[in-house]
């Protein structure tokens, strides 16, 4: 007799599976569409001032925001789960559906394993979303943007990694620019006579722009006579580059326009050349972090979608998750910031905004049991 009544648990669980599964990705599916037209939106005014500013074309503004796309899903991802989390479970306590689930020995817990499953999978998912698709579209829009809408283009810059500008009997040579504080790093300048015979040489291990040139200390000029003699000063003026930050930027790479592997290579060989890399280190992190964010907020969601039962009202459930949904990615900014400045250590800045959200999860969820 028991055997049989476990048996008909586990049926009934099965079919009670499937059942909130569609739901979830029903609701999921409306949720991610109607987050990301919102997001396009809000993207859309907040640049369209550029937009017309700069002249661009219907055509240029449509590509740019069709490959802009792919980014704004991936950040509206965890949103739709918890939307969907909300949404299904609140309208099942609405008409009973809980309860009469309880009824028939099946746990809260139970019940939250097919929501919990699911935002695994998209978990992954995400990640190969982060991986294969948004690099691609990322950099595409990215060069919309900057070359075409901007009009930007960059003269006599090559190379992506070590940068080298050709200039009027000139070679320069660049190991990094960090984009954040406008710094060349390991810049030699080489100066060539018509023949091509090298006649001078400036080494310095940084510049930085203030504003209007790029400022430095420490840097070399070596000057080598016809005469095969060679003699070493001090640099004391500013370099010779006229290329501004905006040109470089065009070189300069995002993190979104990077996969977590090109992310991690690309900290590999700047270590190598004795670079800082804690920026690049925090966003390698936050890479892995975001895409856990949705069994998070599917976690945050279940207790606040269950209080219909207990008499609560679903407006204020879905405001009270809305705003620790966007505290999250108040925290992150926040906490990212700190981590590039080096106050936090990289997997620190990363981590803690998702071990605030699953505390926070994980009380609402004990409270509820």
């Amino acid at each position: 007799m028991e055997r049989t009544h476990r048996v008909a648990l586990l049926s009934i669980g099965g079919i009670l599976d499937r059942y909130i599964a569609r739901g979830f990705i029903k609701i999921f599916v409306i949720s991610l569409a109607c987050t990301t037209v919102l997001y396009l939106i809000v993207d859309f005014f907040d640049r369209i001032d550029n937009l017309l500013q700069a002249g661009a074309s219907l055509g240029t503004s449509a590509r740019y925001f069709f490959f802009k796309a792919p980014l704004l899903i991936s950040r509206v991802f965890a949103f739709a789960a918890l939307f969907s989390t909300l949404f299904s479970l609140g309208m099942m306590c609405r008409t009973q559906e809980i309860t009469a689930m309880r009824a028939n020995g099946l746990s809260l817990r139970r019940m939250s394993l097919p929501l919990f499953l699911l935002s695994f999978l998209l978990c992954i998912f995400t990640f190969f979303w982060n991986e294969a698709l948004l690099p691609i579209f990322a950099r595409k829009a990215q060069h919309i943007y900057k070359v075409e809408v901007k009009k930007s283009q960059p003269r006599n810059i090559v190379g992506t990694k070590d940068i080298w500008i050709r200039g009027q009997g000139t070679f320069i040579s660049i190991d990094h620019f960090d984009p954040r504080k406008m710094v060349l790093e390991g810049v030699s300048i080489y100066f060539l006579d018509r023949d091509s015979t090298l006649r001078g040489l400036i080494e310095v291990p940084w510049a930085r722009w203030d504003g209007a040139r790029w400022e430095t200390k420490g840097g070399s000029e070596w000057i080598f006579s016809p005469s095969g003699q060679m003699s070493r000063r001090d640099l004391d003026a500013p370099l010779p580059v006229t290329e501004t930050p905006e040109d470089f930027k065009l070189l300069a790479r995002e993190p979104e326009e990077l996969s977590f592997f090109d992310l991690r290579k690309q900290i590999v060989d700047l270590k190598a050349k004795g670079f800082d890399t804690t920026p690049d280190e925090v966003d390698l992190q936050v890479k892995l972090a975001l895409p856990l964010v949705s069994p998070l907020m599917v976690l945050l969601g279940i207790p606040f979608a269950l209080k219909q039962r207990s008499g609560g009202g679903m407006a204020l459930s879905f405001g009270v998750t809305m705003l620790i949904g966007f505290g999250y990615w108040l925290v992150l900014a926040f906490s990212v910031s700190l981590g590039h400045s080096g106050a936090l250590p990289p997997l620190v800045a990363a981590w803690l905004p998702n071990l605030t959200l699953a505390l926070v999860g994980l009380f609402f969820s004990t409270e509820e049991e």
